[in-house]
């Protein structure tokens, strides 16, 4: 129970502070403590995500970080999923218009292989995959997705990532970009897989 994990320190296999920030306001164990792992070592090298699926990701990146760093380590991986792409970028969500792709990059190639695309063909989902590694070594894994479509140009200014893009089908009228954090981690595909997580930390 969450109760009898009080004071955990928990890294979290990331550098992303938007990412952090929605993980440290879902997974609200009492005593918890997450840090980054840039926050540890700022020169810490995240391993290659070369696997095929969210889950193999997570784990590469939550059992480097618990190595390293020598406590309970968290890690997702996640992305955006488009049926007219053939669930394109997926997996490479991150890195879909190179390496080194900023989030304006990414989004610009996204509308460019979208661009004859009509609205109502443009559903896609937000797909997350954590991977909790806690100090005994054992492995528990979650889920979580948020069915929606992409938007014709990008609109609000939160988030990160396709947020501005996203419309998600539980938040009428707002992309995901234009939600709170709160609002955000009520609906959102990480949020789900929090929440996830949390039942099965609890032993709900």
């Amino acid at each position: 129970m969450a109760s009898e994990r009080a004071g955990k320190r928990v890294v979290v296999a990331t550098g992303n502070r938007g990412k952090l920030a929605e993980i440290r306001s879902a997974l609200a164990f009492e005593g918890w403590r997450f840090v980054s792992a840039d926050d540890l070592d700022a020169e810490w090298p995240s391993p290659e995500e070369d696997a095929e699926s969210f889950e193999e990701n997570a784990r590469i990146k939550a059992r480097a970080a618990r190595e390293r760093f020598g406590m309970a380590a968290l890690a997702d991986d996640s992305g955006l999923e488009v049926d007219a792409l053939n669930g394109e970028p997926g997996v490479r969500s991150s890195r879909y218009s190179g390496p080194c792709a900023t989030d304006a990059q990414n989004n610009e190639r996204l509308l460019l292989a979208l661009s004859d695309t009509p609205a109502a063909a443009r559903t896609a989902r937000f797909a997350c995959t954590m991977v909790f590694i806690d100090d005994d070594g054992t492995e528990t894994v979650a889920t979580g997705t948020c069915e929606g479509s992409i938007g014709l140009v990008p609109r609000g200014d939160g988030g990160f990532g396709y947020d501005p893009l996203f419309w998600p089908a539980a938040a009428s009228g707002k992309t995901m970009a234009e939600l709170s954090i709160a609002e955000k981690n009520a609906i959102s595909h990480r949020g789900a897989a929090l929440r996830d997580l949390r039942a099965r930390l609890s032993g709900q």
